[in-house]
């Protein structure tokens, strides 16, 4: 079959898809409910049914009343029998799967369930709405003419006591349809490989002869393998080998701080970025037009939403309510309930709202990782968004960064210390402290109120990180590749204070 056959009838068969999601955004509620009262009578049965009786459970109210909160700490005795094997626990399939959590920075590792339904109406589902938006927005697309080339973790899936855990990527691929394979680039060993190094040197000779028409992954570790594939082809853009690359999908950290870099090194005027909000958790969100921050809340992917404001958050009057009570604006930390056995599940993430009607999205940060010491509540949002400022006026590339509070000692005040890695060092014209704290005033009111006349905080101290500090703290915190990363934010300074000493 010819190529242009293939993609339009790809194209046609994926936008169909269309009149399912207008549905969902004229009856958000109504398809909520729906979502909530099919998970309670699918778990009816199993241990956490019969605990909480969801067999007399009819509404929302009722949940919400009878059925407790948990964080991973508090479901995890649940996960660890089910690892082992033993059956209808929290959810009535047997759970195989365990995606093991990459992206936290503690110590203890959290392996999360994966069913066989999350994994074909949330996740697979979610990758095929993906395309189906992209194409509903880009008619003339051509991306079936080619490959998307995929980036995923660096971990295959262990089997232990007849279920199997690893990377949510490796999950993904490894249960993908044989088919699949032939549109996707690099192959599923290569993408499966455990050595960073080693596999970021097979991408590149798996995939520089390919014609290449998206890309998908994460943004820090998508620009080191873009880099380094430059420097092999010695070529200046990444056009000039892919010349018909025309979309980019990512996630798992937020783009502001590197769309200037990509646009850089792609050097295409018709280049797309879409963004996709996911989790080993689940799949919750995606960028619904051409050219906007915002995502559409996927709301029949077998999840049911519930909200924390973050002004409660943790508190006695913590308030809980549900998706047809939120407002725009605020800082929401997020509760799921899956058809994967998560039960009002805290996934540790914030987001706000932009848009009621459709409800779209924009994530902002972590429950955990913020800066409060002062009273200044400052977010990943805002400091993201000065960075993409402090990049997009002085035409500054930075690899990444992180902040943490320097505490107050005897009569000296506080303030934030910025530990900052460039691509290229500023000129030292370019007073990045300065720059930095008057658009975080801007962004920020509360740290604003906290600066006035340096009455509580000091102007922000900035260190400039030698080349690779980020990576190399990775690397021997064996955190290289995937979803890794390092916290933007954090109210306490181990995370500066290693980095700091690698730099010295």
């Amino acid at each position: 079959m010819p190529i242009p056959l293939i993609n339009s009838i790809a194209s046609w068969l994926l936008k169909k898809r269309m009149h399912q999601i207008e549905l969902f955004i004229k009856y958000p509620n109504e398809v909520q409910n729906d979502i909530l009262l099919n998970l309670i009578k699918s778990a009816k049965d199993t241990f956490i049914g019969k605990k909480y009786n969801f067999n007399s459970i009819k509404n929302y109210q009722t949940f919400s009343e009878r059925v407790p909160v948990f964080s991973y700490e508090e479901f995890s005795d649940k996960i660890d029998l089910a690892r082992k094997g033993e059956n209808n626990i929290f959810w009535s399939s047997k759970i195989k799967w365990f995606a093991k959590s990459s992206g936290t920075t503690n110590a203890k590792s959290k392996f999360i369930p994966v069913s066989d339904e999350s994994l074909e109406d949330c996740h697979y589902a979610a990758g095929k709405d993906l395309l189906c938006m992209y194409l509903n927005n880009n008619p003339n697309s051509q991306l079936f003419t080619g490959k998307s080339l995929r980036l995923g973790g660096s971990k295959s899936p262990y089997q232990k006591n007849g279920t199997f855990y690893g990377d949510l990527s490796a999950i993904l691929i490894d249960n993908m349809p044989f088919w699949a394979e032939f549109s996707s680039t690099p192959s599923n060993k290569t993408s499966l490989m455990e050595d960073w190094n080693y596999k970021i040197q097979a991408i590149i000779n798996e995939t520089l002869n390919e014609n290449v028409t998206s890309l998908a992954g994460v943004p820090s570790w998508m620009l080191v393998l873009l880099n380094r594939i430059l420097k092999e082809s010695k070529k200046e853009y990444i056009s000039e080998i892919w010349p018909n690359l025309e979309v980019y999908f990512h996630g798992g950290v937020s783009f502001k701080p590197y769309l200037n870099q990509y646009d850089a090194i792609i050097n295409k005027d018709s280049m797309q970025y879409y963004e996709i909000y996911n989790a080993s958790e689940g799949f919750f969100a995606i960028q619904y037009e051409n050219n906007s921050n915002e995502l559409l809340l996927m709301l029949d992917y077998g999840i049911f939403y519930e909200f924390i404001p973050m002004k409660t958050y943790g508190k006695k009057n913590e308030k809980i309510i549900s998706l047809n009570e939120v407002e725009k604006d605020i800082n929401y930390a997020i509760l799921i309930t899956t058809n994967a056995g998560l039960w009002r599940y805290k996934i540790g993430d914030t987001v706000k709202f932009t848009n009621l009607n459709p409800y779209k999205i924009v994530v902002s940060g972590r429950t955990k990782h913020f800066i409060n010491v002062f009273g200044e509540e400052v977010i990943i949002e805002n400091t993201d968004n000065v960075i993409n400022k402090l990049s997009s006026k002085y035409n500054l590339e930075i690899v990444d960064y992180t902040v943490a509070p320097i505490f107050m000692e005897k009569n000296k005040k506080g303030a934030h210390q910025w530990f900052i890695e460039f691509k290229n060092i500023p000129s030292e014209k370019i007073n990045v402290a300065e720059i930095i704290d008057k658009e975080l005033k801007s962004e920020n009111s509360d740290y604003d109120a906290k600066r006035y006349n340096d009455f509580t905080l000091k102007k922000p101290e900035i260190i400039i990180s030698k080349k690779g500090v980020f990576l190399k703290w990775l690397e021997i915190n064996n955190k290289i590749g995937g979803q890794n990363k390092i916290p933007r934010l954090s109210n306490e300074r181990k995370f500066i204070d290693s980095l700091i000493e690698l730099n010295n």
